[in-house]
């Protein structure tokens, strides 16, 4: 086998059995390239987590199809081992056959207990290491230097001095590869046998990268003074305020280092300083470190972020993670670029953003509906964000959670407002990701499955409209085991007292839960004329009068866990014709028209080869979206908005962060 995924699928063949139930405990169905591949040879995917849910979806979707004698692959999904699959409803154990799968008969002589922490997609990777190198059975500690070797490319044993280790912390933070705790412990307890790195953090940078980069940015200003022709200033001077303990010097120039330290300031992760009596090229890789004139810092950093991205594009084969990693890189350039004057750089990004676009829409029509049954682990999709919450929540065993949704904003903008946010509250720790909204990219389609944690599938009587919003909140709440009185929810803000708002909206101590609604950017959007750099220019105003600021501050100091997430973003767009079906449309949009039938959707996209008939994936059955790609919109040509709704980058790749308040 030249892969983990043929095991599982030599034992899906279409038109066997319309019914398959399958014990997965282990989360393998869901992955990425296994999903996509189920569907492509036919077969459609359903999780059976709520009784009810899964009875509509069930009745609705399949039951009737069977009735009539058509032929359906339909596999349901148990997060349960093969013995618990008696549970379930008996209709369905007499209509389907049953299958099993887990990790421990895919890696027989790896420990259990250890590979399943392992994030899915680095499976492969594993795989591979073990059909090559066929390992004897192994314990705890040999399976995990075995991972940490072999998937993570740290291998404990050879980390012997101060460059290596500093490579392989780079290595894994920059990646954003998520090091399960048992294996940061394993890390940990080899090196803390070597006397070099006896003063390090290890415990500290190791599992978390936001502490990763502030130690590395700390260091950062004790390196460039050794380059000064000065060099009057001592390393463990004051200061620098080290507040980390460690090395005071860091080797960034060794070449193995400095393409990392490089990127990181031009993607935002370190901050430039300044730095007198160094002189220095401006090709140099110590450029970007340094602030130099505003002038010339953006320029420099619009070149190199354009250069980063070009090389960086996502192809038809890429992972969703690709997608999001890609996405940050993207915000930062076109945050740079909206709030700058230059044309020439606004002609570039343009050019790039359409084909960009091209892409994207076409990887979308092939994996988006691979992301949808995905684990909330790390939340792919909007709808996952709750179950995270819920996640984090169970675990802790008490606690209390705040959700800040902020309808309409785009990542890019996120990382306009990201740094106003980090002046008015200096010891704000944002750690920043990113998720997939649903398509269509509207408020009562992308809100609602953020605070019901359910696709749109689920909710299709109020799927145009968001006034059903605080109920689903609090039945998704109520569902983990809290009463509606613990949680609550607000909409409609965005100005005045932040501090008032809170303590209307909560009681400190008891309610546990909150959903707050921010609609500030959304009005900003729907009202705007002055393209993608009037958007920046007013969002920027916006925050600077410190709403936000201090609604995140208010819920940190009464102890809640804040999130913040968009339901959608939005792009600058031009028309391209707007289509007079009279009333056969349900939704009409400038980016998206919904349609009750396929057959109707069709007859109205024919003059529009700009449109995508977007397939209905996790949506109501009678909802087919004819949504916009790229720039286009269903307006008039020559008419320029600001819109939403459609399948750009800038629309459906959305905000995800988490505020913490810094330790140190």
């Amino acid at each position: 086998m030249s892969s983990w995924r043929d095991a599982i699928l030599n034992d899906f063949v279409p038109n066997v059995s319309k019914l398959t139930l399958v014990a997965d405990p282990n989360c393998l169905l869901t992955e990425e390239k296994l999903a996509l591949e189920l569907r492509e040879r036919g077969f459609d995917l359903i999780e059976f987590n709520d009784p009810v849910e899964f009875r509509y979806a069930y009745e609705s979707k399949y039951r009737s199809i069977w009735d009539l004698d058509k032929q359906t692959d339909l596999v349901v999904i148990l997060r349960l081992h093969d013995t618990e699959l008696e549970s379930i409803p008996y209709d369905l154990l007499q209509a389907g056959r049953k299958l099993s799968f887990n990790l421990g008969d895919l890696f027989p002589n790896l420990s259990y207990p250890v590979i399943e922490l392992l994030d899915r997609s680095l499976l492969d990777v594993l795989f591979d290491a073990q059909r090559k190198l066929s390992p004897d059975r192994m314990g705890d500690n040999a399976t995990k230097d075995f991972i940490l070797r072999h998937v993570f490319g740290m291998a404990t044993e050879l980390i012997a001095n101060e460059v290596e280790l500093l490579r392989a912390l780079l290595r894994l933070h920059y990646g954003k590869l998520h090091l399960p705790l048992m294996l940061s412990e394993r890390f940990i307890q080899v090196l803390e046998h070597h006397d070099v790195f006896k003063t390090w953090p290890i415990s500290e940078i190791l599992p978390d990268d936001e502490s990763f980069f502030a130690f590395l940015q700390e260091r950062w200003p004790v390196f460039l003074s050794k380059l000064g022709s000065a060099n009057q200033i001592l390393a463990g001077s004051p200061e620098f305020c080290l507040k980390y303990p460690g090395p005071d010097y860091l080797p960034f120039d060794h070449q193995d280092i400095k393409v990392y330290i490089d990127n990181l300031f031009l993607e935002g992760k370190l901050t430039p300083v300044e730095a007198k009596d160094i002189e220095v090229d401006a090709g140099s890789w110590l450029r970007s470190g340094i602030a130099m004139t505003s002038l010339d810092d953006e320029e420099l950093r619009v070149s190199r972020l354009f250069e980063l991205v070009e090389k960086d594009l996502p192809t038809a084969e890429a992972r969703y993670t690709d997608w999001i990693a890609f996405a940050l890189k993207w915000a930062e350039l076109s945050s740079l670029v909206h709030c700058g004057s230059s044309i020439k750089h606004q002609t570039r990004l343009r050019g790039i953003g359409d084909a960009l676009n091209t892409t994207f829409a076409s990887w979308l029509a092939d994996h988006y509906s691979s992301l949808i049954n995905l684990p909330p682990t790390n939340p792919a999709m909007l709808h996952h964000v709750p179950r995270r919450l819920a996640r984090d929540f169970e675990d802790s065993g008490s606690g209390s959670a705040a959700l800040i949704v902020v309808d309409g904003l785009a990542l890019d903008q996120w990382v306009t407002i990201r740094q106003l946010l980090l002046q008015q509250d200096g010891n704000l720790v944002m750690r920043e990701t990113a998720t997939f909204a649903w398509i269509p990219t509207l408020t009562s389609v992308s809100r609602q499955s953020i605070f019901s944690g359910k696709p749109p599938l689920y909710f299709p009587s109020s799927i145009n409209s968001t006034n059903n919003e605080e109920k689903l909140w609090k039945q998704f709440w109520e569902s983990h085991g809290l009463s509606r009185l613990d949680v609550t929810y607000q909409r409609g803000l965005g100005d005045g007292d932040a501090s008032s708002v809170i303590d209307s909206a909560i009681n400190p101590g008891k309610t546990k839960v909150v959903g707050l609604v921010v609609d500030k950017v959304d009005k900003i959007m729907h009202g705007m004329q002055l393209g993608s750099a009037g958007m920046h220019n007013q969002i920027k105003q916006w925050c600077q009068a410190g709403f936000l600021s201090s609604l995140v501050s208010k819920l940190l100091d009464y102890g809640y866990d804040v999130w913040l997430t968009a339901d959608h973003g939005n792009i600058q767009c031009e028309g391209k014709g707007r289509p007079s079906e009279g009333v056969i449309a349900e939704t009409r949009g400038e980016r998206v028209r919904v349609y009750p039938t396929p057959e109707l959707r069709s007859q109205v996209a024919r003059p529009f080869p700009f449109a995508h008939e977007w397939q209905p994936v996790g949506l109501p059955p009678d909802y087919f979206p004819l949504v916009a790609g790229s720039r286009d919109a269903f307006i008039n040509p020559g008419e320029a908005i600001v819109g939403h709704g459609g399948i750009a980058i800038e629309e459906v790749i959305v905000p995800l962060v988490k505020f913490e308040r810094r330790g140190r």
